[in-house]
């Protein structure tokens, strides 16, 4: 799958956990999860749950923790997804 792919089913996750819709708009590798989205850590594992539904993929704990932006959250992704 493309990265922009999986960055448009990412962005479409996040959606749900982001008040400020606005802060998607300039999402970028980059992005921060915590400090620029303002997700919290309890909505952050639902993140996680949803990106595990949304690509059939089971992500391990110490690569959970990686998961704090977009570019290694995209990263970690397809990691799974070629495996």
């Amino acid at each position: 799958m493309k990265n922009s792919e999986l960055e448009k089913h990412l962005s479409e996750i996040l959606e749900a956990y982001v008040s400020d819709k606005k802060k998607l708009n300039g999402l970028n590798e980059e992005t921060n999860f915590i400090t620029d989205l303002e997700i919290n850590s309890a909505h952050l594992v639902d993140v996680i749950l949803d990106v595990e539904d949304k690509f059939n993929i089971c992500i391990e704990n110490e690569e959970m923790e990686q998961m704090i932006n977009v570019g290694k959250s995209l990263e970690i992704i397809q990691a799974k997804l070629n495996d």
